[in-house]
């Protein structure tokens, strides 16, 4: 899937930024992964401090999507780390963002797959099974569809209603 630069999308797509068909993200997140710029649909999943439905979902075929987590802004433990970022690449993902935390910066960093999260902490996890997938989230100011698009690159982070032509 051929990159989209992000300054270049909100320069030519105006009217779609206006009407909010297409949004911005606050930037918020730390960059990643080997992937610096990754670009696909979303699957949605809502969380808090719990990562049992982060593994269900990377457990299955990526194919390029981008898994948006809202983990409530949590800094008091991880929602990913080396192993699943590993899956994730085996399976085909083309990103991850994490409204929360990261671990095993240095395994992530090692992986083609591009990940935004705010920050990282070396504290795991609970893994109870709680949590709910491809629903409505609100992340970095933006509310997020199961099956918007997402586009990331060192400027920031988009999200569309429908994919934006290269």
């Amino acid at each position: 899937m051929a990159s989209l630069a992000t300054a270049e999308a909100c320069d030519t797509n105006a009217a779609l930024l206006a009407s909010g068909d297409l949004r911005v993200l606050q930037p918020v997140f730390q960059i990643y992964g080997q992937r610096r710029a990754f670009s696909g649909p979303i699957i949605t999943l809502k969380v808090f401090e719990d990562n049992v439905l982060v593994r269900e979902i990377l457990e299955t075929k990526g194919e390029g999507r981008v898994l948006v987590i809202d983990g409530g802004g949590s800094m008091r433990c991880a929602l990913l780390g080396g192993n699943l970022g590993q899956l994730a690449q085996n399976m085909g993902w083309a990103g991850i963002v994490v409204n929360g935390c990261i671990r095993d910066v240095d395994e992530i960093n090692a992986c083609d797959v591009g990940v935004r999260a705010l920050a990282s902490h070396p504290r795991k996890s609970n893994r109870k099974g709680l949590g709910e997938k491809h629903v409505l989230i609100h992340v970095a100011g933006t509310l997020i569809r199961n099956g918007e698009w997402l586009y990331a690159d060192g400027d920031g982070i988009l999200v569309s209603k429908t994919e934006l032509s290269v």
